[in-house]
C-alpha cells in the first residue's frame, strides 16, 4: 500500500482502519473521535473486530465518546471537554485507556472568550465532528507519548497536532475528501502565536 501522504514524520492513510490498524508497526499513543454508536444502530460496525483492536493494543489510548451510550471498553481515566455551549450536546467524554492506574478527571473548558474557530486553530471547520486544535494539544502533553495514531482521523486535527508539537503520527481515513483537507493542513507551514 501507498500512503495517501507521507512527510515530515506524518502519515496519512486512505481506508478502512478495520483493515489498516493489523499491518502498521507499535504507536506509543491512539488519540482518535469514532463515530458514535446509537441506541438504534452500530454506526461502524463495532463487533465486527474494531473493539478488539483497540482491546489488544498496549499503548495509551484517549477515546473520544458520546454520554448517550456507555463506554465499551476498560478504562483508567476520564477526561470531560466542556464545550461551553449551552446546549444538549455541551460536553464529551474522553476515556483513557492503557498506562496509569486509578479514577481521574480532566476538565477542559472551550474559553468563553474567545472565538470557537480560532480556539479550534481554523478559520472555519473542516468536518462535522472536529475537535478543537488546543484541546488534542493538551491530550498529547497528558498523553506524553511521542508516536500517535489516530484511526478516524477526519479532517486531520490530531495530525495537525502532532506536527505543531513535533511529535510522528499516522492518520486513517476512510473518506478521500478528509484525507485530501487534512493533507492541506498539513502542507501549510506552522506559525505560533501563542496560546
Amino acid at each position: 500500500m501507498t500512503p495517501y501522504y507521507d512527510k515530515d514524520g506524518i502519515t496519512i492513510w486512505l481506508g478502512d482502519c478495520r483493515e489498516i490498524l493489523p499491518t502498521l508497526g507499535k504507536v506509543d499513543l491512539v488519540l482518535t473521535d469514532p463515530p458514535y454508536p446509537t441506541w438504534k444502530q452500530d454506526e461502524y460496525h463495532y463487533e465486527d473486530g474494531l473493539l478488539e483492536q483497540f482491546r489488544e493494543m498496549t499503548c495509551q489510548q484517549f477515546i473520544f465518546w458520546t454520554p448517550a451510550v456507555p463506554f465499551p471498553l476498560d478504562w483508567c481515566g476520564m477526561h470531560v471537554w466542556d464545550k461551553a455551549t449551552g446546549s444538549n450536546t455541551q460536553f464529551e467524554l474522553i476515556y483513557q485507556r492503557g498506562r496509569g492506574t486509578g479514577y481521574k478527571i480532566h476538565r477542559y473548558i472551550t474559553p468563553h472568550n474567545r472565538v470557537r474557530a480560532n480556539w479550534c486553530g481554523d478559520v472555519c471547520l473542516d468536518h462535522y465532528s472536529q475537535k478543537p486544535l488546543q484541546l488534542i494539544r493538551q491530550l498529547f502533553k497528558d498523553a506524553d507519548a511521542g508516536n500517535v495514531c489516530d484511526p478516524f482521523m477526519g479532517s486531520g486535527t490530531t495530525l495537525h497536532a502532532a506536527k505543531r508539537e513535533g511529535r510522528r503520527a499516522i492518520g486513517i481515513e476512510i473518506e478521500e475528501k478528509y484525507c485530501e483537507i487534512a493533507a492541506e493542513r498539513l502542507r501549510q507551514g506552522v506559525l505560533e502565536f501563542g496560546d
